[in-house]
């Protein structure tokens, strides 16, 4: 395979035929509402609920944005707002599941189409190993306002517990070796896997009764805490000006993750060209306004630097002697967590079943359930990678990675709309981006801006993921690339 064909495109024809082929199709049932509940389910999470504090107040390896968390979540925002444009249009023009992935693919061409996707890992499945640790956390603490007590050795990543010798003095030993990990996270996955192998109709009624519940939730916090803002609490208003405030809004995109993933319903969309979009758009702007009144509310009652902790809306109602809605807001996290995980384990399996239909990854992967009709191999591999994962690591490492691996696509699938522009300009477009290619360009630019506010140790991370799906990719996906093989390419088979 020379040079030159890694960067072959993949036609938007070939993939519109492609996805009616191989061992079935997916069930088309979702509508315009149901997209924006799938939106707000898997944006409103771990991101409001638990990073918002660190975001706020800073931690030993960044600034803290104070007040200005405000600006914070407006600047993240409008960047996501940027981003979410162009991803309307492709989903509208390109209506398969595989997000990002697949706008790449009929853009830029396969190695880059293979990087997205593989960093789309770090956005779906590591980003919910992210969500699961956190998803324990507000589940033990819920249990413990209740008067139980879970087990510190199975409620906790391993890390933590090597390092916390009372841990593992707790733990039971087999051969000597301590059994340590984090059994509510491992639980919660496993039921969510259940749940999305039995169809998309059921994930989805399941989705929008969470969501209900974490919208209420956080409307008692806006409403109950704004009687108890002092106003002196936003003095200084950015206590580390605006590198405060770029480290906040790095933070912070981890709680707007989730809105690209609507694109992977798009093989379950009744109208997927006209109903993508309102999906897309409908359910940003909502987290948006959210996501404001919320750092407003709990930046005005409490001290900027005395949010550092993992669950800031409870503190903040702790300390305003309000233990029955600190008892409310507990719970809904749990809720609001749950949703997150549902939605984000729902669109993994269906990037690998795009990847996988294009031979860079096994063909079990795009095998769709005769029954169910949902892709069950890719979804027990996704509920088994999380699981694991959710058992052993913890949070900070977990959503720092998973953030720069989703700007990383966002920033490419801004760039594709600027090169689909130019190569098919004429080509009909249901949904169209405005101001092309300022909107696109912006986008980019908005996306390296967050991407220079994360730490020097999460980019070594990321350096070393990419590294190994380059090595998979040159092991497996360029030796079984259809695209290649249908090209003559005599190497890629």
């Amino acid at each position: 395979m020379s040079f030159r064909s890694l960067f072959r495109v993949k036609s938007i024809e070939s993939m519109l035929a492609q996805q009616d082929e191989g061992a079935g199709t997916l069930r088309r049932t979702l509508g315009p509402v149901d997209l924006i509940l799938l939106g707000v389910g898997a944006i409103v999470g771990a991101g409001i609920f638990g990073l918002v504090g660190t975001a706020a107040a800073g931690d030993s390896l960044r600034p803290g944005a104070g007040p200005a968390l405000i600006v914070s979540f407006l600047l993240t925002g409008l960047a996501c707002a940027l981003t979410a444009l162009c991803y309307a249009e492709l989903a509208a023009l390109v209506p398969i599941s595989g997000s990002a992935y697949t706008y790449t693919y009929a853009t830029l061409g396969e190695l880059i189409a293979w990087i997205i996707g593989w960093n789309l890992i770090l956005e779906y499945a590591v980003g919910n190993i992210a969500v699961a640790v956190s998803w324990s956390g507000y589940f033990c603490g819920l249990l413990r306002g209740c008067g139980l007590e879970f087990p510190q050795y199975l409620a906790t990543d391993l890390r933590t517990a090597l390092s916390t010798p009372a841990i593992l003095d707790q733990a039971p030993r087999v051969f000597g070796v301590p059994i340590v990990f984090n059994l509510p996270a491992v639980g919660i996955v496993a039921l969510l896997t259940v749940v999305l192998l039995v169809g998309i109709r059921v994930s989805a009624w399941f989705n929008a009764g969470m969501v209900l519940v974490k919208l209420g939730v956080l409307a008692l916090f806006v409403l109950v805490g704004a009687f108890y803002v002092r106003p002196e609490n936003w003095q200084p208003f950015a206590p580390h000006g605006w590198a405060g405030i770029q480290a906040g809004a790095a933070v912070v995109f981890f709680a707007f993750i989730g809105f690209d993933a609507i694109s992977t319903t798009a093989e379950e969309c009744r109208r997927p060209r006209r109903d993508l979009p309102i999906g897309i758009l409908g359910s940003l702007g909502v987290c948006t306004v959210i996501y404001v009144a919320v750092a407003a509310v709990l930046t005005g009652m409490i001290p900027w630097n005395q949010l550092n902790t993992a669950e800031p809306l409870s503190v903040a109602m702790r300390v305003a002697k309000l233990d029955w809605a600190a008892g409310i807001i507990a719970l809904g996290s749990v809720v609001a967590h749950t949703g997150v995980l549902l939605v984000f384990q729902l669109g993994q399996p269906r990037i690998l079943m795009s990847m996988s239909r294009d031979g860079l990854l096994p063909p079990v992967f795009s095998r769709v359930h005769p029954r169910f009709r949902t892709p069950f191999f890719a979804t027990l591999v996704t509920g088994i990678f999380v699981a694991v994962g959710a058992s052993l690591a913890s949070l900070e490492e977990m959503a720092d990675l998973c953030s720069i691996g989703t700007l990383s696509a966002f920033l490419l699938v801004c760039i594709g709309i600027v090169v689909l522009r130019r190569r098919e300009p004429h080509r009909a477009r249901s949904f169209r981006t405005p101001w092309v290619p300022v909107v696109p360009l912006l986008g980019v630019a908005a996306c390296l801006w967050l991407l220079a506010g994360f730490p020097n140790l999460a980019w070594v991370r990321f350096a070393v993921w990419l590294a190994a799906g380059i090595v998979c990719y040159a092991l497996y996906g360029r030796r079984h690339s259809r695209l290649a093989a249908s090209s003559g390419d005599s190497r890629a088979t």
